[in-house]
Order: structure tokens, then sequence, then C-alpha cells
């Protein structure tokens, strides 16, 4: 009796998995993938940049100073992308840059979303007066451009790598205030909530295990824009002699040390600039496919 039970029920098509089913999304916009596919060489090449690279990023070749790219009449094997004025190898700098880009990036990201989220959070549950301040005080440094504003705060913290990141991710922080805050306000209203309230969850729980969870789509498109404005605005930081200082070879010091020679040598200025437009066009597409990906508006049956 149970078998005949059995085969005569009703079976349900098995839904997909949510990474399947947001893969499927993903896969649609065509951008979003080559940007992932680049995204992904250009990471590859910073974890294994001590392998790939064939000289140390800092030592000076005096004698090979502005030697052009091997396929240059002039140029060597030896140095497949040319030497910078010091003599560094060119190819052996932009790899170990790449490293310092992608840290860039992470860094600014867990640090502006970490704390833009907390005070999303505090702000979509609190009452009006501290919600009212809050929102003020996140218009204030949103009312300063995220460059200039990470400038007075590097000049003020004094000009390094770990400094300009602190400074990037204070500028940025308020865009996850605010995209935070929107999210909890259009969600905490809804049944689910309103149920976890009458059960009696307290105010933490609520805040971090029932409504962030569901605001999570919005902030994670935000988080790819903001890794690519990251790796931008270190770059300007850098070339502003506001950023890495040398001999760190991150990019935008790169063409800092470059600037002088850009008519005589223009392989020293063209290669980390073609590294910055690349990885941040490739994330900038990454980030319109995780939108469509994760917003349901967007979504197609």
């Amino acid at each position: 009796m149970a078998d005949a039970t059995a085969q005569t029920a009703p079976t349900t098509p098995a839904r997909p998995g949510r990474f399947k089913e947001f893969w499927r999304y993903f896969r649609e916009n065509k951008g979003a993938v080559v940007g992932l596919y680049i995204f992904a060489a250009f990471l590859l090449l910073a974890l294994f940049a001590g392998l790939i690279a064939p000289h140390d990023p800092l030592v000076q070749y005096r004698s090979a100073t502005l030697v052009p790219p091997a396929w240059q009449e002039g140029g060597t094997w030896s140095y497949i992308l040319g030497t910078d004025p010091l003599g560094r190898d060119m190819l052996s700098r932009l790899l170990y840059g790449a490293r310092y880009s992608f840290v860039v990036g992470v860094v600014v990201v867990i640090l502006a979303s970490t704390g833009g989220i907390l005070l999303g959070l505090i702000s979509g549950f609190a009452p009006k007066w501290l919600d009212t301040f809050i929102m003020r005080l996140m218009d204030i440094i949103l009312s300063f451009p995220a460059l200039l504003l990470a400038l007075v705060l590097v000049a003020i913290l004094g000009p390094s790598l770990v400094n300009a990141m602190i400074a990037i991710a204070i500028a940025y922080q308020p865009h996850y205030v605010r995209l935070t805050r929107a999210a909890v306000i259009a969600e905490r209203s809804k049944d689910y909530v309103i149920s976890a309230k009458v059960a009696g969850a307290r105010l933490p729980r609520l805040m971090f295990i029932t409504v962030l969870p569901n605001c999570l789509a919005p902030i994670i498109v935000q988080a790819a824009l903001s890794f690519s404005n990251a790796i931008l605005d270190v770059a300007a930081l850098g070339f502003l002699g506001m950023g890495a200082q040398p001999p760190t070879p991150e990019w935008g010091t790169m063409l800092a040390e470059a600037r002088e020679f850009i008519l005589r040598a223009w392989w020293v200025v063209t290669f980390p600039g073609l590294a910055i437009l690349i990885t941040v066009i490739a994330i900038n597409l990454m980030g319109d496919g995780l939108r469509d990906a994760l917003d349901p508006k967007l979504k197609r049956s």
C-alpha cells in the first residue's frame, strides 16, 4: 500500500540550486562573462607573480635604463615590456602591482561595507532623531567628491598606501549606509519581519539574521563597483604622490615616476595605464552582470 502511494504521489520539478540560477542569469550578459574571465586572468597573474615575473621588481639594472619592449627596435627579450627610467623590468613591476591593486580593492570594500552596513542597519531600525543624525552626517561626507575627500584625509594622516585605503574606505562608506538603510526600510514592514517580532526575536537577531540576508543583493553589486573605483582612486593618489610611495610597484606610482618620459619612452606610461583601464572595465562589466543576476526586477522567466 505504501509503495502504491509512493508511486502515485505527484512529483514536482526540483528547483535549481542558487548558484546555478545565479549563473544562468549572469551568463546572459556576455560582457559580464568577458569581464569575469579578464578579472580571473589578472587575479591569477597577481597570485603567481612570484613565479611568472622574470625579474625582481625592485632591482635596478643601471645598464638597461629605458630599454624598449622586445618587439621594438633596440629591445631585448630579457625585458619583454621594456624597462623604466631606473632600469627596472616593467613586466615584473606590473605583475607585482596587480597584487597591490587587488589588496587595495579587497581592503577598501571590507572596511567601507562593514562600517556602512552596520550604520545602515542601525539607521533603518533607530528612532527618527538618530536616523536623521546618521543620514545628515552621511550627506555631509557625500557633499565632497570622493577623491578630494580621500586626498584631504591622506594629507592629514600622512602619505602611504595604508592611509590611502583607510581614506578611500571612509569616502565610500556613505554609499553603503544609504543603500542598506533603504533596503532595511523596504524589508522591515514585510510579513516575515513582523512574524519574527511577534515570535519574540530580539533587535540584534532581527537586524543581522532576519533582515540583513535579504538586503545583500544590492550591497554585493555596490561592492563590485567600489572595488573598481578603489583601484582607480588609489592609482590617482599614487600618481599625486599621496598613495603608495616609491619604490613600491603600484600602478599609479609607476605612472607618476614615468610622466617625465612620456615622449621619450611611451611604454613606461602606456602599460600601467592599460593595466588600470582593463582591470577597471572588467570589474565594472562584472558589476553589471551581478546586477542583472541579483535584481529580481531584471530577471526574465
